[in-house]
């Protein structure tokens, strides 16, 4: 007889404990504890729900306890292999109907959890969260279930089951936890119709590196059984530990361990007098994503700003229909506001997961390449995390000089990494890495092993609060355009832009790309494209000084005798068809020429990376879906 293993209904406006399908040997005790946040999840505007299943696979299949610790009946329910379950540079992702097929997601858990040594997750403590998108309701009790039925001794999951993504980090690592989940596309759109994601970090807060992620991605092609404890689903509610025999589920604030980090990193009472001020007008663009259970605790309650100055403030699961990137196309209502006549002196957004960020002075866009080398710049000074040190600075490939120039500058350790975070987080680990950023809107340091929105907020924040420390009320103030000239002025500018070409067919994108490798064996130093004369062409590969490993193809580079470069990216963020990158970059030290828009400075060589490659020809596409 076919078995059907139904996850309860769960709706977090009135929950309801409700019995489950197979009879259950153990019910649940639960500790409420006094919340120390106000945060709630909005109601869902989605009327029919997914009711989660995990089913045996064979008609003549049936589950069989395999297991009763503690009185928990653990299910072992036979599956079957699924394809394209292999995990990307940043987890897996898909479409919401995707991982709504039957076992879709329990299948990868399971995989997962045969992917780790038992000393990683047996009787420890995992962390699960996510950013509040559609279906992570349902899979947050998927994932419990099955850490509990794989031997998990404690699960800590954010209340509403909300934590943004650098809290996740922050929260392994204050609790000493064996790992966690991360439920998010990060800065995809959410909804029925659109994405969800998935990921693992490891003890020290980072990604799962490569070779646990091949491996899952190994087990999900010879997967066989999933093994589920039969436990009712668990209220997320209210802030409390439930227990069910010697498993437990503690539901924390999403918002407290991380503020506590935060208070370490940064000089509130310095930040507050800045945005307390009633000549500083601040804004932040929450795009109704997880950021939103953050801002209001962080930049109204600790550092006075007022609450009209937060704005999409309140996640929804579909980010309010939007598509929650922080650039200049999808947080196009904040740059309006920054662009407007009298605009306020300061504006940010973060996405999806609240890992990336966008900095706006009035009527002035600071690049992400430009932001993290202003941070370094300035951190020792400004933050006091970085008081005594700065161990080294890093940057993706794709992402601007900028970064290296002050590097050098100050004699600072520099890396130059693929894109991914975790690259990050193995120099980090050694000690040899305090202050990152990729050219993708991501920015970060030390302090925890993922990128981090608010923390590049507070940084930025911070450096414009020391800069004016002195200012009197009535003076001009110092603003981020004064900061990120001054800063072009001494290290000159690294003019930058990356259009990006969403969802082209995967195979033309692929050609494209073989197209530029052979191009790349045929090159050879001197040649000459239009007026730049060629120093190399390579297609990127690093060897990560830490531990040795190699990671070959991940960008095919044109770089030129001036220091201009062209770069060519698929990325593997996206969940359906390919995302073509191009980045095109280039360097003037003359002041003079600093005030040039980006795209008139960079038109010759936007011209050449598009002739060079065909883009048209290979993808279809007359124009970028996004510039930036």
């Amino acid at each position: 007889m076919a078995f059907c293993h139904r996850l309860n209904s769960f709706t977090i406006s009135a929950f309801k404990p409700q019995t489950s399908n197979v009879s259950l040997s153990i019910q649940p005790s639960f500790t409420l504890q006094s919340p120390s946040s106000s945060f709630k999840l909005q109601n869902s505007p989605f009327k029919v729900r997914f009711n989660s299943i995990i089913r045996a696979t064979s008609s003549s299949s049936s589950p069989t306890t395999i297991a009763e610790p503690q009185g928990i009946k653990i299910n072992s329910i036979p599956t079957k292999p699924i394809e394209g379950q292999k995990t990307g540079t940043s987890g897996l992702r898909k479409k919401v109907k995707v991982f709504m097929q039957e076992n879709y997601l329990a299948n990868w858990i399971q995989a997962l959890f045969n992917s780790l040594p038992p000393e990683d997750y047996k009787n420890g403590v995992l962390v699960l969260g996510g950013d509040g998108r559609y279906f992570n309701r349902e899979a947050t009790q998927i994932i419990v279930k099955i850490a509990a039925g794989n031997g998990v001794g404690k699960i800590l999951v954010g209340k509403e089951g909300i934590l943004s993504t650098p809290a996740v980090s922050a929260v392994i690592r204050k609790r000493q936890a064996n790992g966690g989940f991360i439920m998010s596309a990060s800065h995809n759109p959410g909804g029925p119709e659109y994405d969800w994601g998935i990921k693992f970090n490891y003890s020290s807060g980072q990604p799962a590196p490569e070779s646990i992620t091949d491996k899952i991605y190994g087990n999900t092609l010879s997967i066989s059984e999933i093994k589920i404890a039969d436990i009712p689903d668990v209220d997320l509610s209210n802030v409390g530990v439930t227990k069910f025999g010697s498993f437990n589920v503690e539901v924390i604030d999403p918002v407290s361990d991380y503020l506590e980090l935060l208070e370490t990193v940064f000089d509130f009472q310095l930040i507050k007098g800045l945005v307390s001020r009633p000549d500083f007008r601040f804004t932040f663009d929450a795009m109704h994503a997880v950021a939103g259970a953050y801002a209001t605790p962080i930049f109204v309650d600790k550092l006075g700003a007022t609450p009209d100055s937060i704005s999409n403030g309140i996640p929804l699961e579909d980010f309010g229909h939007g598509h929650p990137d922080p650039n200049l196309t999808y947080a196009k209502d904040l740059v309006n506001i920054m662009y407007a006549e009298n605009g306020p002196d300061f504006g940010a957004a973060s996405d999806g997961d609240g890992d990336r960020n966008m900095i706006l002075g009035t009527s002035f866009f600071v690049t992400p390449s430009d932001s993290v080398a202003v941070i370094a710049a300035n951190a020792k000074e400004a933050i006091p995390y970085f008081k005594n040190s700065v161990k080294g600075l890093a940057r993706s490939m794709p992402t601007s000089g900028a970064l290296d120039r002050v590097a050098e500058k100050l004699n600072l350790p520099f890396f130059e990494v693929p894109t991914g975070w975790k690259f990050f987080g193995n120099l980090m680990d050694a000690g040899n890495l305090s202050i990152c950023g990729e050219e993708s809107f991501g920015t970060g340091s030390d302090h925890i092993r993922e990128k981090d929105g608010i923390w590049a907020v507070l940084a930025w924040l911070s450096i414009i609060a020391h800069r004016n420390k002195d200012t009197k009320p009535g003076e001009k103030l110092i603003s981020v355009s004064d900061v990120v000239k001054e800063h072009w002025a001494t290290y000159g500018r690294n003019f930058f832009s990356r259009y990006d070409y969403e969802e082209c067919e995967s195979e033309g994108a692929n050609k494209m790309i073989e197209y530029l490798r052979e191009c790349l064996s045929k090159s050879k130093s001197g040649d000459k494209y239009g007026s730049y004369v060629l120093q190399f062409a390579d297609d990127f590969t690093y060897t990560d000084p830490v531990d040795g490993s190699v990671v070959s193809k991940q960008g095919v580079r044109f770089v030129f005798t001036d220091g201009s470069r062209i770069i060519y990216r698929l990325s593997g963020t996206g969940s359906a068809g390919a995302t073509v990158r191009v980045y095109i970059e280039q360097f003037e030290p003359d002041v003079s020429k600093h005030d040039l828009d980006a795209q008139i400075a960079l038109k010759p060589l936007i011209d050449l990376a598009l002739s060079v490659s065909k883009l048209k020809e290979f993808t279809g596409r007359e124009k970028p879906t996004v510039i930036t």
